[in-house]
């Protein structure tokens, strides 16, 4: 259910792409977004919106493979990720001195903000909420999107907590502007700012120089049904923040669900054995394991769903029974 990787503009169907496909994204619910400081170590000088905070990747940097996915930012910023059924987490590895995404140093000490956006990669949201915790910095709250080719709208919660640094101040945004006070933004339907033009809103922490090694950790918990059980998936799920032992584990799962199928590669190009093997990989991605995370009834009985366009799955086992 919880799927980590780096949205991009563009090509932003699954998060992340490079390939020039142009599909209809759908989900990327609440992205989270690393600064390692506001220049000046002015908190308005940090980018909260979409388009201003919209920064670069190093190539060559990229990272991917079944369960886990990394690259560096041109802002010095590594985002690696993992994840377990319900729960994101993330491992930021910022520079000593914060880096501008223009070039050159941002003129402000190390102190990490990360915001969190009411928000999803079509711009659905119709309604949404957040807080922030000033003590200890989790952020929470929930939101109303529209599903991709699709008709309705469904519910969705988050909870986020950090781990490896000490918070140094919290609060809201909205637009391009921050402030302490208040710690909770509810943002509805106005008739105006619809579609790629829905008014940017969300909730940040900010932090003091990590702790170690200059890396901070978040862990995202999601649910269909609540806050709390947001909260509650995370915390079972990765009690300790352990990237490692996450990491592991993920791959584990992965081998264990590939390793039903073998190949003679005897005489096979490697460009093709690399599709055969990601079309078994994508076969496996939707739909999803949303059990007892269904809104209409509670039951333990095995649930998979989607809010994600099928036609994407079906081309997935297309390229894969075509070989």
């Amino acid at each position: 259910m919880a799927k980590a990787v780096a949205d991009v503009n563009g090509d932003d169907e699954g998060g992340f792409a490079s390939d020039g496909s142009d599909i209809s994204p759908s989900l990327g619910n609440f992205p989270l977004f690393p600064q390692a400081g506001c220049p000046g170590d002015e908190l308005d000088q940090c980018k909260f919106p979409k388009a201003d905070r919209a920064t670069a990747y190093v190539n060559g940097t990229i990272d991917a493979r079944p369960g886990y996915f990394a690259l560096t930012l041109n802002t010095s910023v590594r985002a690696e990720m993992t994840a377990t059924n319900h729960t994101a987490l993330y491992r930021f590895t910022f520079p000593a001195t914060p880096v501008s995404p223009f070039g050159g140093n941002s003129t402000g000490p190390l102190s990490p903000l990360m915001l969190v956006d009411l928000t999803d990669l079509p711009n659905s949201r119709i309604n949404g909420t957040a807080s922030v915790d000033p003590g200890t910095g989790r952020m929470s709250g929930s939101g109303t999107f529209g599903p991709s080719f699709g008709i309705g709208s469904y519910v969705l919660h988050f909870c986020a907590d950090f781990s490896g640094a000490a918070v140094r101040d919290t609060g809201v945004w909205i637009n391009n502007r921050a402030g302490s006070q208040p710690k909770n933004i509810s943002v509805v339907q106005d008739g105006i700012n619809v579609d790629s033009e829905i008014l940017p809103a969300g909730a940040y922490v900010r932090f003091t120089a990590p702790e170690s090694n200059n890396q901070l950790l978040a862990r995202v918990g999601v649910s269909f049904i609540s806050v709390d059980q947001a909260c509650s998936n995370a915390e079972n799920e990765i009690p300790d923040f352990d990237f490692q032992g996450t990491l592991s584990a993920a791959e584990d799962i992965w081998r264990n669900k590939l390793s039903v199928v073998s190949i003679d590669a005897n005489g096979v190009n490697s460009s093709l054995q690399t599709v055969f093997w990601s079309g078994i990989y994508r076969s496996m991605i939707s739909p999803q394991d949303y059990t007892g995370e269904n809104p209409l009834w509670e039951s333990s009985e095995p649930y998979y769903d989607s809010y994600y366009w099928y036609a994407c799955d079906l081309m997935a086992k297309t390229a894969l029974t075509q070989q």
